[in-house]
Order: structure tokens, then C-alpha cells, then sequence
């Protein structure tokens, strides 16, 4: 109290807008301005934070995704939703949508095609803060891979066994009989 105080606004629009200062209900008149009255008004401001982040999920072909972020910030972020860095916009097949700090990213029906890295921006005045979280979709079922068969010929099957056999044995007399391969040998001191 007894102390000078300045008030002080800065004003723009088209047309120029006329200002009047107030006290008590009363227009204040040039002359009563002075001594004038200071007050400071600063705006409260915040970056954006994620509260809750983006999840990586693994889901089946054809079913609906649903990523989520919790985002704040002073004054309220603008968010948005990126694919392997591209924008996404909303439509029928990738609807945005936002629920006071929540904002979602719904897919109706998730493909393979629609598997990658997926990042969340949330900008205001006062900074960016970004989140990123991976997303697979798996597809049908593969096809079971059949078992592949190794067929050798009698003379690759005699030379593979007589490799195999010739470690272990000295003396080697191989004899084929009726289909069956024979061998007589003298066994050399190792053990098997």
C-alpha cells in the first residue's frame, strides 16, 4: 500500500479495438491512471508428458488394436500418431480418438502389412515429448514344413558306411548278399 503499481496489456486485432481501464465499476480517465499500478500476469505453462506410454503388442491377423497414450501439458498438446515415421490420419480403418488426457489409436483390423514401429508426438508451446512401441501382426497359420527325406544310392551308402566304419575298424571286408551289406573286420583299439 502507498507503493507505485503499473498495469500493463498488450492488445491486437482488426479493427483496432478500443481499450478503457476500469476501477470499481468506474472508466478510468487518463489523468487517473497516474500514478500508475504494475501487475504482473504470467501464464502457467507446461511441456507435454506421457503419463502412459505407448505398449509393443503382438496380435493375430484381423483383429482390432488399440494403442494408448496419457498425455499432459499446459497448454493442452496437440497429439499425433506415426507409422515408420508417416503420419497417420483418421479414417474408417484408423480412427484417432481423444478422451480428456487419453488418446487412441484404434485399428478396425489389423493386417501384417500393418506391423512396424509406431510413435505418438505430443507438441504445445513449451516443448515435445515423443514415445514410440512395436506392433506385430501375425498372420494365419504357416503350413507345416514336411519332412524332407535323404535317399542315397547303394554305392553312396556303401561308401558312407565304409567311411564311417573305417575309424573304428582295420581290415575292412565289405560283401553284398541278397541286398544286405556284410562286413568282416578287425576292430582297432579305440573306443566307440
Amino acid at each position: 500500500e502507498g507503493s507505485a503499481a503499473t498495469f500493463e496489456a498488450q492488445v491486437s486485432g482488426s479493427p483496432v479495438p478500443e481499450v478503457s481501464w476500469f476501477r470499481d465499476g468506474q472508466v478510468l480517465s487518463a489523468a487517473a491512471l497516474i500514478p500508475a499500478v504494475t501487475l504482473l500476469v504470467t501464464a502457467e505453462t507446461a511441456p507435454p508428458n506421457f503419463l502412459q506410454r505407448l505398449q509393443s503388442s503382438t496380435v493375430r491377423q484381423g483383429s482390432q488394436v488399440r494403442l494408448d497414450v496419457r498425455v499432459t501439458g499446459i497448454p493442452s498438446p496437440v497429439v499425433k500418431f506415426y507409422r515408420e515415421g508417416a503420419e497417420i490420419q483418421s479414417s474408417a480403418d484408423f480412427r484417432i480418438l481423444q478422451e480428456g488426457d487419453l488418446y487412441s489409436l484404434l485399428i478396425a483390423e489389423a493386417f501384417p502389412e500393418d506391423s512396424g514401429t509406431y510413435s505418438v508426438s505430443a507438441t504445445n508451446s513449451s516443448g515435445r515429448a515423443t514415445c514410440t512401441a512395436e506392433l506385430l501382426v501375425q498372420g494365419e497359420e504357416p503350413v507345416p514344413i514336411k519332412k524332407t527325406k535323404m535317399i542315397m544310392s547303394a554305392g553312396q551308402m556303401e561308401m558312407s558306411q565304409t567311411s564311417r566304419v573305417e575309424r573304428f575298424f582295420s581290415n575292412i571286408n565289405l560283401t553284398r548278399k541278397n541286398g544286405s551289406l556284410n562286413f568282416h573286420s578287425t576292430v582297432n583299439h579305440h573306443h566307440l
